[in-house]
């Protein structure tokens, strides 16, 4: 299975010590020379730059990616890179958080998923604890609406039972 990631959700998990949650899921993760430059661009977290400095022998950097030519310029170019890719490889998942970013991903008719609904996969597998990887989210600069995290966490909670 293809599955191809934005610099958002790769960044979060590795904030929340949860990155190696990729492989157990999915396998083998692409990402863009884009995403890759923006995990190391200055400014970035340094926890995150060490990281993709010595990427995983599981991800998979592609240098060169054509941009479709008909996505949005309200996209950063790691968005379009990913949009492009995941279109080029024909890939199963696009993990993107970005709104604009998945309804641009969703009309080239890829199937999209974000960070919670990656980590709400893992928690429902046992792999991690859901609620403490979405307090320790919490603690980050990522932004959800406290609806969204909400409706995560009752549905997490209704299927264990």
């Amino acid at each position: 299975m293809i599955v191809v990631c934005d610099t958002s959700p790769l960044c979060y998990l590795i904030l929340i010590d949860c990155v190696e949650i990729l492989p157990q899921l999915l396998g083998r993760i692409t990402i863009p020379n884009a995403v890759c430059t923006e995990l190391l661009a200055e400014g970035s977290y340094i926890k995150v730059q060490n990281w993709i400095a010595q990427p995983p022998s599981w991800l998979e950097i592609q240098t060169n990616t054509p941009l479709l030519p008909n996505l949005s310029s309200k996209l950063g170019i790691g968005e379009q890179e990913t949009i492009s890719l995941a279109v080029q490889l024909n890939a199963a998942l696009i993990i993107l958080d970005d709104m604009d970013a998945r309804q641009a991903a969703i009309a080239q008719g890829l199937n999209v998923t974000g960070l919670l609904g990656v980590l709400y996969r893992a928690g429902t597998r046992n792999i991690i604890n859901f609620p403490n990887a979405i307090s320790k989210l919490q603690l980050t600069t990522f932004r959800a609406s406290s609806a969204l995290i909400q409706s995560f966490l009752d549905r997490y909670y209704q299927e264990q039972g």
